[in-house]
């Protein structure tokens, strides 16, 4: 298709190209040429199992043939339509998403990814509710664009200030391994411990008056910053405080949706319905760009004589929609969302597996196939391997451990997450953890 020999794609990319998230003298890349299913392949026909579903979005696997016909056809069909345009996979766009949604939310504003989709669920919130503020979690990421990068509570966000988007307010995720109210008291109820940190919440809101805030926005699973999750009667509790004050409750879905934690979306867990949902990544599996914003019908009623002063030039792009139905059908028709919740025990066994025989795991944690492995330099202090955002010699190693055996995962800071695509099965979970069993036995080495 391209004229273009393989040894030539790293110099010209160098030559011409310029990366995300890297000091540009330091990449690496793995030069890719095909995926299928589970795996991909680089130009020298390396195989290697996809333990991060390339960014935490190809939910389908790679290379589905339904999707990528879908695809095709609408391009014949017709490839591009305005955003003021009314089109037929648009219409059916919006029914597909209402059908697998939580209950209320029946609207929906597509836009390009995650983080444009965060942006304009907070544009919603405070013209509905008329406030300013948004609450978010310090170990939250909502994206790179200014306003969802402000929206972010983790050293992501720092590097950028002051020049972002104003009014957003942070607070704790509920972090029972290394939970900053109970360090003398570890051995808390779980009962005691949610209160704690709803209470943490109410005082905040409490400060800052809740008739300025307009939302409470949190991942549902907290993602790259440790795959949080959140205990019984949080998310319930959370609903509560918004409905008790008036403020909307967002719920970050990006990563956490479509399958990835054994449900739709992870709110399904808690029989939680937000009041806005924000979805991307596995929306399409990443077959194409698309991201959605779900609201309510009293939101989106509150804009039938008001004008919703926001927009995209790519705003729900005919073929992204096309992508996003199929991929749905597609989860549907291979039942991977229930494939999710089956191997959700066997991802936990052998994450439990792993920390019993290393003592470099201090923690593991998982919901579905959305789980990582926390690694320290001493289980008593849980001094963690590597320092808060950067990296270590230990954690470089084991990751490159990973990738010369073939295990494409995501190491971040001290953790190492796990999020392969949901059309995975338990032999090959296993293979990518006969991986990882011999990579922790370098990090074990630091163990004091």
């Amino acid at each position: 298709m391209f004229e273009l020999d393989n040894d030539q794609i790293l110099p010209l990319m160098r030559e011409h190209g310029f990366w995300t998230w890297s000091a540009q003298g330091k990449v690496n890349p793995i030069s890719v040429e095909r995926a299928k299913g589970v795996y991909f392949w680089d130009t020298d026909g390396k195989r290697y199992l996809d333990f991060n579903s390339m960014t935490m979005c190809v939910n389908a696997g790679h290379g589905d043939e339904r999707i990528i016909n879908a695809m095709t056809e609408q391009l014949h069909e017709l490839p591009f339509a305005g955003p003021p345009m009314a089109t037929k996979v648009r219409a059916l766009a919006g029914k597909t998403l209402a059908e697998v949604t939580p209950e209320g939310i029946n609207h929906f504003l597509f836009t390009l990814g995650g983080a444009d989709a965060n942006e304009n669920a907070v544009k919603l919130a405070r013209a509905f509710t008329g406030h300013h503020k948004i609450l978010t979690r310090y170990r939250s990421y909502h994206g790179a664009t200014a306003g969802a990068m402000a929206l972010t509570g983790d050293p992501r966000r720092t590097k950028w200030e002051p020049n972002l988007m104003h009014g957003v307010v942070h607070f704790l995720d509920p972090y029972r391994y290394r939970s900053t109210f109970h360090r003398t008291n570890p051995n808390i109820s779980e009962a005691e411990f949610t209160q704690d940190y709803l209470n943490h919440i109410e005082e905040i809101i409490l400060y800052e008056g809740g008739e300025t805030i307009a939302a409470i926005l949190i991942e549902t699973v907290t993602g790259t910053n440790g795959v949080i999750i959140p205990p019984d009667g949080y998310m319930q509790g959370l609903r509560a405080i918004c409905d008790k004050y008036g403020i909307l409750l967002i719920a970050d879905e990006v990563m956490s949706g479509f399958g990835r934690t054994g449900a739709w979306f992870a709110v399904d867990h808690w029989g939680v319905s937000p009041d806005i949902i924000t979805m991307a990544k596995g929306l399409t599996s990443a077959y194409a760009p698309l991201g959605a914003v779900g609201m309510t019908n009293e939101i989106a009623s509150f804009f039938e004589d008001k004008i919703f002063r926001s927009g995209l030039t790519y705003t729900a792009h005919p073929v992204s929609l096309a992508a996003m139905i199929a991929n749905v059908n597609v989860m549907r028709d291979d039942k991977l969302i229930e494939n999710a919740a089956s191997l959700g025990p066997s991802l936990n066994r052998m994450l439990t597996d792993l920390g019993e025989a290393h003592p470099s795991v201090g923690d593991v944690r998982s919901i579905g196939l959305f789980g990582i492995l926390e690694l320290v330099k001493n289980r008593e202090t849980k001094e963690p391997m590597a320092p808060w955002d950067s990296s270590s010699s230990e954690m470089e190693a084991f990751n490159k451990y990973c990738r010369d055996h073939g295990l494409f995962l995501s190491v971040h800071w001290h953790t190492v997450l796990i999020v392969p695509p949901l059309n995975i099965t338990e032999e090959q979970l296993a293979e990518g953890f006969e991986v990882l069993d011999e990579a922790l036995k370098i990090t074990d080495k630091a163990v004091i």
